[in-house]
């Protein structure tokens, strides 16, 4: 049975329609995406461009919400690489497309740690103090992550290409 608003749509369909969104936007801008294992410790998508010099790891969370707020485990405060990246989605409505905020790890480390510390500073509505979780919220009211894909630098060749010139040596080109 379809559907007719996302507010029908499960929890785990929801996480799933976003990484194969994501993997989709990156095929299209010309990357290799694949979809990991569901065991694959916060990584959700591998992303490589066409010669294979550049690889990127994505975290995909999303929110079936128009609002640029999303949940993400505690972990996500020490977990972080240059090269892993989290990339936030908003289905939004479904007669529209979905829309991407592309971040590296290492600013939603830095935001969602500093973001909870002053939330757990701040009185809760009864003037007492906010009990701890385990879960963490990334905002991005501002747009500053929308539609960032070159974040990913997954267009430049960073590493040198050889050419082999004999079976023993080898050329930068």
């Amino acid at each position: 049975m379809a559907i007719n608003e996302f507010e029908d749509l499960s929890s785990i369909l929801t996480g799933v329609s976003g990484e194969y969104f994501v993997a989709a936007e990156l095929s299209r801008r010309g990357y290799v995406a694949s979809i990991t294992l569901r065991n694959t410790k916060g990584i959700d998508i591998v992303a490589t461009n066409s010669d294979a010099s550049r690889s990127v790891g994505i975290s995909v969370k999303t929110t079936r919400s128009r609002k640029k707020d999303w949940a993400v485990n505690a972990k996500a405060e020490s977990y972080f690489s240059d090269t892993l990246f989290y990339v936030f989605v908003n289905l939004n409505a479904l007669n529209e497309l979905p829309s991407f905020h592309i971040v590296p790890s290492k600013y939603v480390a830095t935001y969602t740690k500093n973001s909870h510390r002053e939330w757990l500073e701040t009185p809760n509505k009864k003037g007492g103090k906010h009990n701890d979780s385990s879960m963490r919220r990334f905002k991005d009211p501002s747009n500053e992550f929308h539609n960032k894909w070159e974040l990913l630098d997954l267009h430049n060749t960073s590493y040198p290409i050889y050419q082999a010139r004999s079976a023993s040596s080898l050329d930068v080109i």
